[in-house]
């Protein structure tokens, strides 16, 4: 006899209460020289905030030029079972409230090689999970004022002059401001991975 097959579960609403690591926006301590937030709002495609989700951040710190290697890279999963350590774990984790707001605190990280012997942009990877997603999706966080670097980044050049915009972190008082739209015509640009 076959069985019809059940639907698949979203992504949520149980991120708030399925939170184990809780300081994870703390991605170096206060105080740290060079440190900023990264606040914004992630919204649906009609500008409503989506609350009850969770941003998760990865990144870089420096590149070592001798062993052609980035430092400070953790998988998120390491991270994630282990929980903050003291040494630089390059990985960040915020829930959004009930405007959408998230807030990271982290240090601009560092420029990588891009395999083809160019350099890619500093910037930060981002996964965003909300309930309605059957999976996470998957951008980046670029930043305004790296102008020279940004023109030459291949991932950032290989999009349409204005979809760009949708992966600039603007600065502002604290550090840098970046929206996450999940759909409509200012939809963020995500990654297939």
């Amino acid at each position: 006899m076959s069985r019809p097959s059940t639907p698949a579960q979203t992504v949520g609403p149980y991120l708030s209460i399925g939170m184990t690591w809780t300081d994870g926006a703390l991605v170096v301590p206060a105080g740290t020289p060079g440190a900023f937030w990264l606040r914004g709002r992630v919204l649906d495609g009609g500008g409503q905030p989506v609350p009850d989700g969770m941003i998760e951040t990865w990144q870089v710190v420096d590149h070592d030029e001798d062993t052609d290697t980035a430092q400070g890279v953790r998988p998120p999963s390491a991270v994630a079972s282990s929980g903050p350590t003291s040494g630089f774990p390059g990985f960040g984790r915020s829930l959004t409230d009930a405007d959408g707001s998230f807030a990271i605190h982290t240090v601009k990280p560092g420029p990588v090689p891009d395999g083809l012997g160019g350099w890619q942009a500093p910037h930060l990877d981002v996964s965003v999970f909300v309930r309605g997603l059957l999976i996470r999706v998957v951008t980046r966080v670029y930043f305004d004022d790296e102008d020279e670097a940004n023109a030459a980044d291949g991932v950032l050049g290989s999009l349409p002059a204005p979809r760009r915009a949708t992966l600039a972190a603007r600065q502002s008082e604290d550090g840098y401001r970046f929206d996450i739209v999940l759909q409509g015509p200012d939809e963020t640009v995500f990654f297939e991975l």
